[in-house]
């Protein structure tokens, strides 16, 4: 399996003049803001998102200025999101950095996520990228659907598959799935491609995503966080979904009331892992996952074949096997 640093390759140079845009763009005329996306920017993540909106241009042409333009405004919403959402959360890591919230508090957190967004916006509207901002704005108002439907559903605990798919899609896949789209659409890609492209993007964002909840039930995985973690913070998602539904009645309320309970201990987090392991619920999860990741390489291959195409495979391949 290919590392994402070596799909990478095929589009350093772009990725490397997207990050002196990206960067140029951030800058403030006020220092506090300054040092806060300074900070931000050190602490990024693995540049999904950008990544894909380069190679989805290239698989249909040339990085264009609007590839660019795409790359920026997706960032820009989805950093905004992150910090808004370490607010919500009451988080205070974020890829094994402090948050900006466990730094300079809630309201400066949330000015500085603001900013972003409308940095987003005035991006859009000086480069006249008016079906970009369309097309991203809708996604940004699918997520904040998603992450509100989450913790509805959180609290009653009441969660079926049809429901979990729906919240990933909007949470996840959403801006994935804008993000391929986008940079197609910033190379000239017909309207029908276009939408392949986002079907392709969404197919991969929501493998991610159902990767990232089978790794609440791993205890070999290296995300930093401990198995368990989703169930503490009171997310069902895929496999414990899957093991209430092999269960009987009795089972079922012991499970979620240990899950609804205040704050679970080790042995109780334990005792729902191996619960969902047992039921099938670990298997179950990788299966689904497998049919968004094959579904996605399918589209894929709808397309002709060039260096652009390959990498993406990689790409997909990458989100479904990553152990982090």
């Amino acid at each position: 399996m290919a590392s994402l640093n070596q799909i990478k390759i095929s589009v350093k140079d772009e990725l490397n003049e997207f990050e002196s845009y990206f960067h140029a763009y951030m800058k403030s005329h006020v220092p506090l803001l300054n040092i806060i996306t300074k900070y931000v920017l050190k602490s990024k993540g693995k540049q999904m998102r950008p990544i894909l909106v380069l190679l989805s241009a290239k698989l249909f042409g040339k990085v264009t200025p609007s590839t660019f333009h795409a790359a920026s405004l997706i960032e820009l919403m989805h950093t905004a999101t992150l910090i808004h959402d370490d607010v919500v959360d009451e988080s205070y890591q974020r890829r094994g950095f402090l948050s900006v919230n466990a730094l300079w508090r809630n309201k400066i957190s949330v000015l500085v996520g603001d900013y972003l967004l409308a940095k987003g916006l005035l991006l859009s509207v000086d480069n006249s990228e008016f079906e970009l901002l369309k097309i991203v704005s809708e996604a940004v108002k699918e997520m904040s659907e998603g992450e509100l439907l989450q913790i509805e559903k959180a609290r009653k605990l009441d969660i079926n598959e049809d429901l979990y798919f729906e919240i990933i899609k909007k949470k996840t896949a959403m801006l994935i799935a804008v993000s391929s789209a986008s940079g197609a659409l910033s190379a000239g890609a017909s309207t029908e491609e276009t939408l392949r492209m986002k079907n392709f993007g969404e197919s991969l964002g929501i493998a991610f995503q159902i990767k990232d909840d089978i790794f609440d039930y791993s205890a070999g995985n290296k995300t930093g966080k401990p198995a368990g973690n989703d169930i503490r913070e009171k997310k069902v998602t895929l496999p414990l979904i899957y093991a209430l539904k092999q269960s009987s009645g009795n089972e079922k309320k012991q499970i979620l009331r240990l899950v609804a309970s205040k704050e679970p201990g080790a042995i109780e987090l334990k005792t729902v892992v191996d619960f969902v392991n047992a039921k099938g619920g670990f298997d179950y999860a990788v299966k689904r996952m497998e049919d968004y990741k094959n579904n996605a390489i399918k589209i894929l291959n709808s397309f002709p074949q060039n260096n652009a195409r390959t990498a993406l495979q990689k790409f997909v391949i990458y989100a479904a096997n990553r152990d982090k």
